[in-house]
């Protein structure tokens, strides 16, 4: 059961504490399967945006946070990681009931993947050297890596605390201070992060989160004492963002969308498609940045192929993610369900044909916000159902001739975040793999490892997270020249 004191947020974490906002405007939260009142938040605004870069500012620039250690930065992480797994289990069950997660999804992402990735990069930073001597023609030059500043974060709704933690993690290995700005549409569980970090006494200004609409995003990006960006969302709003960063010259890290293909190779088999469906067909109800939702087969084994989907979909158990027994719950809000099923309709306008699911609400489920898992045939590779990112359970099957075509069609799209190669030859898939334009790709399975760079190409954004690599994308370089040579 959630503590009541979790469902009615009526202050903003800012410079270490709760500022209450009683003239703020309320955003009543909806539970995802139920259609029901779960909580309510205030709404920031720009105001709210400047209090809490100026926190994050005085933290970075003259507060205590500006002269720690590595080594005391790794020991705050770990000890929020700690206070984050004490909350495990009210933080898989809010985001369950706010976005339709599957419970056992969401405590393995949002609280296994946030409190892992906190103490992955604790390690990390405890032992990296951030700085070092090199010899010039003149002297000696120290190479020097700083923190890039005051961070603004502005995080998704699908995952949604490990979006916070993909933030907040390198940030503060780093050294940087930052302020976060959830979304309404999943409003309440990045508190949860907050009271973690008043719990062990992150030092005030650190880390300010403040949950707002599009206004508070927009006074994050153009505030001129933020000195990075990091978003998650989608690429109409990333390019919105990089507008406005990049006029000022500010440090970005974008995580857009994608329209993921997963190639079916003659000799592959479909038994490894079925079985990496959980993580790269439908991970999340398909409301995931990676779902392989083409999946380009080889006419010879279309039928095949089209056969084991339907099966897979037709077995799906819909309902409440609260339920161990579910396997697909409902999309995280009613505008997002209309979305998907605006997509599933204009399919079949577009020619495509339904080989299982279709339009309508799924039987046995009369209330909460469920689409049917779709999978459609005769897709043509053009069409805006392959071209545009859906983020529900809707997958096209295209059929392709040869492996130059598939190669084609799979590079074939504006986006460029994941991929996959099914095929028994693994050295051959790895040849193909190679030819996939894409930020990272699969042979055989696709599982995100967040020990491991990810990001995207083209219109799936900008730079890396995760791993080392996310962590360089919030420190600096400066070099400094010491010690000149003398004259003999």
């Amino acid at each position: 059961m959630i503590r009541s004191e979790l469902l009615d947020r009526s202050a903003f974490f800012i410079d270490g504490g709760w500022q209450r906002a009683d003239n703020r405007p309320r955003h009543i939260q909806f539970e995802a399967a139920t259609e029901e009142v779960l909580g309510a938040v205030s709404v920031g605004d720009a105001d709210d945006i400047d209090r809490a870069v100026a926190s994050a500012r005085a933290a970075l620039d003259s507060g205590p946070w500006g002269r720690t250690s590595p080594s005391e930065r790794a020991e705050y992480m770990r000890r929020l990681a700690d206070a984050l797994e004490r909350r495990g289990a009210e933080t898989a069950e809010l985001v369950s009931r706010e976005n339709g997660t599957l419970r056992s999804l969401s405590h393995a992402a949002n609280v296994v993947g946030g409190t892992s990735m906190l103490r992955a990069l604790a390690d990390l930073v405890a032992s990296r050297e951030f700085e070092v001597v090199r010899p010039s023609r003149a002297g000696e030059t120290l190479v020097r890596r700083e923190p890039v500043g005051v961070v603004g974060a502005i995080t998704t709704w699908n995952y949604p605390v490990l979006a916070v933690i993909s933030k907040v993690a390198p940030a503060l290995a780093a050294g940087c201070t930052l302020v976060v700005k959830p979304p309404l549409d999943c409003a309440l569980d990045a508190y949860i992060v907050a009271d973690a970090a008043e719990e062990i006494g992150l030092p005030p200004g650190v880390l300010n989160i403040v949950v707002g609409g599009q206004d508070a995003a927009r006074a994050l990006v153009a505030h001129p004492d933020v000195d990075k960006i990091a978003f998650t969302g989608s690429t109409a709003t990333g390019r919105a963002i990089g507008e406005v960063a990049g006029r000022m010259f500010k440090r970005m890290t974008l995580e857009l969308g994608g329209k993921s293909a997963a190639i079916v190779l003659p000799d592959a088999n479909v038994d490894d498609l079925v079985r990496t469906a959980e993580t790269a067909l439908f991970k999340n109800g398909g409301q995931t940045c990676t779902t392989h939702s083409r999946v380009i087969v080889h006419r010879s084994r279309r039928d095949e192929v089209v056969d084991a989907l339907r099966d897979l979909t037709n077995g799906f158990v819909i309902g409440d993610p609260l339920d161990s027994g579910v396997t697909l719950g409902p999309m995280a809000t009613e505008r997002h369900r209309d979305r998907v099923e605006g997509y599933i309709r204009l399919g079949l306008t577009e020619g495509a044909s339904i080989a299982s699911g279709g339009p309508g609400r799924p039987e046995g489920v009369p209330r909460g916000w469920f689409v049917r898992p779709t999978v459609f045939t005769g897709v043509s590779n053009d069409s805006r159902l392959a071209q545009e990112e859906v983020f529900g359970p809707v997958i096209a099957v295209i059929e392709y001739e040869d492996e130059d075509d598939a190669i084609a069609m799979a590079n074939a799209t504006p986006f460029g975040l994941a991929g996959m190669v099914l095929t028994a030859d693994d050295a051959h898939g790895l040849e193909v793999a190679g030819r996939i334009r894409s930020g990272s790709v699969g042979v055989n399975y696709y599982s995100l490892d967040t020990g491991s760079p990810f990001g995207g190409v083209k219109s799936s954004g900008i730079g890396r997270e995760f791993g080392p690599e996310g962590l360089d994308a919030y420190l600096e370089y400066k070099s400094i020249y010491v010690r000149p040579k003398t004259a003999d």
